[in-house]
């Protein structure tokens, strides 16, 4: 369904090359910037700035050679902490520099609290003796078990230049489309956060909202993300594939959200994470699979005493979404109807203690309207970003910045005795057991 990767939005990306000496670090960096092999390399090549055109994502790459003797250390290490990724070398002929990526250099990695990526590359092919061939796999297993910031092993050859385009282009792409967000090694599942994000798009492009994906949706999709549509036969060939994989992926309306989940999670499988990643940014997700800051206009307070409120416009859209969760009409939300309204969201925010038994509720326990309006106002007073993302996220769908409003100073409204707030923040004082909780529990129910 995706022919092409989307551009992450970054500006660079700085790789650090470390490794034992004598492990081709320079001599792979040489190979990279200018096509081809020099017998004889400096200790350390200073900073090497890559085209950007040398990978389809069309972002420049810095690589930055490491010194290996113990004296430069701490310079080594500044420029680790620095790295985007890092390309940790070993001599595919020498198996002690294999034995040292676990010893050493992976647990110091850690030890240095370093959070890139990491490429294990396997350099000087060309010199590892044909009674010596052991899998690669194999050989890696138990490495990537262990070590859970490895992505990718290679090997190659800096002499006879065989992958040494490859190693940069798998340090590029753990930057710009990372499998870590999208992707559990341990349950070989998508992540809870990326199904939720998923979820929420499906349900975006469900316009009919029947929750199933229509020939004239998937296109619509496809346009959206990958400027290219489908003809009606490679529409039939994607929902062949889903049915026989998954049965339930497919009904007689169209796509459903299984269905949905299998293709990218086909795509991730594959090894094309870029293609998922094309999906979430074009829908505004950053790396941590949460609404980029752009995305999220939040007003700002001019004086301590203003304040952020939800507009008319967004009360409106939570009592429309109030009534749509409310399925048995009792006017109350269960905690299972409430868990729904943020399937969408990357986790529900009010699971957090400073939201509980925060709100009105009904003698069953469960949160009635006055109470779920409350909840999101205090949301919006607390934390306006949080409250304004999770709109999005249930489906607000009208402009951002017309969501939140800043109230007006607290000097005016004494000048004008009026208010136009809806909310007011007020803080109870008392000695201990004077009954202050008692007091504001007697108005929450």
């Amino acid at each position: 369904m995706a022919n092409h990767s989307s551009f992450s939005g970054r500006s660079g990306v700085r790789v650090v090359v470390t490794g034992d000496r004598a492990t081709g670090k320079s001599s792979l960096i040489a190979a990279i910037a200018t096509e081809s092999f020099a017998e004889s390399v400096p200790l350390v090549i200073p900073p090497t700035l890559l085209s950007p055109d040398l990978y389809p994502d069309n972002v420049p790459l810095t690589v930055v050679d490491t010194p290996s003797s113990l004296d430069k250390q701490s310079k080594r290490n500044e420029e680790l902490k620095r790295a985007d990724v890092v390309v940790l070398t070993y001599a595919c002929n020498d198996t002690m520099s294999f034995s040292r990526l676990s010893s050493y250099w992976l647990p110091e990695l850690q030890k240095l609290e370093v959070k890139a990526p990491v490429v294990v590359v396997g350099c000087k092919l060309d010199l590892r003796d044909e009674s010596q061939q052991v899998s690669l796999e194999r050989l890696m297993t138990q490495l990537l078990q262990q070590f859970k910031e490895i992505v990718t092993c290679i090997e190659c050859s800096a002499a006879t230049q065989y992958q040494v385009p490859e190693v940069f282009y798998f340090a590029q792409k753990a930057v710009l489309h990372p499998v870590d967000p999208l992707y559990d090694i341990g349950s070989q599942a998508l992540t809870d956060r990326c199904v939720r994000a998923l979820r929420r798009i499906f349900v975006l492009c469900d316009r009919d909202m029947d929750e199933a994906l229509n020939e004239a949706e998937l296109n619509e999709f496809q346009v959206r993300c990958f400027n290219a549509s489908l003809q009606s036969s490679e529409i039939a060939g994607v929902k062949s594939v889903v049915q026989q994989k998954v049965p339930e992926g497919v009904n007689s309306l169209g796509l459903t959200f299984p269905g949905f989940i299998f293709i990218h999670n086909m795509f991730l499988k594959k090894g094309r994470p870029e293609t998922l990643w094309a999906v979430l940014r074009n829908f505004g997700y950053d790396n941590n699979l949460k609404l980029k800051d752009d995305f999220l206009p939040v007003p700002s307070k001019r004086a301590l005493d203003q304040s952020v409120e939800l507009t008319g416009e967004a009360v409106e859209f939570l009592n429309g979404i109030f009534r749509l969760l409310d399925t048995d009409k009792d006017r109350a939300l269960r905690p299972t109807e409430v868990d729904k309204l943020f399937g969408t969201a990357p986790e529900s925010p009010w699971n957090d203690a400073l939201y509980e038994d925060a709100a009105e509720v009904t003698d069953m326990g469960y949160l009635s309207l006055n109470g779920f309006l409350s909840q999101w106002a205090l949301m919006t007073l607390l934390d306006p970003p949080c409250s304004l993302a999770n709109l999005i996220y249930v489906g607000y769908s009208g402009n951002p910045a017309a969501a939140l409003r800043v109230t007006r100073r607290r000097a005016v409204d004494r000048k004008k005795q009026a208010t136009e707030r809806n909310v007011f923040q007020c803080y109870v004082f008392g000695s201990k057991n004077a009954g202050k909780s008692a007091l504001l529990d007697s108005l929450v129910g």
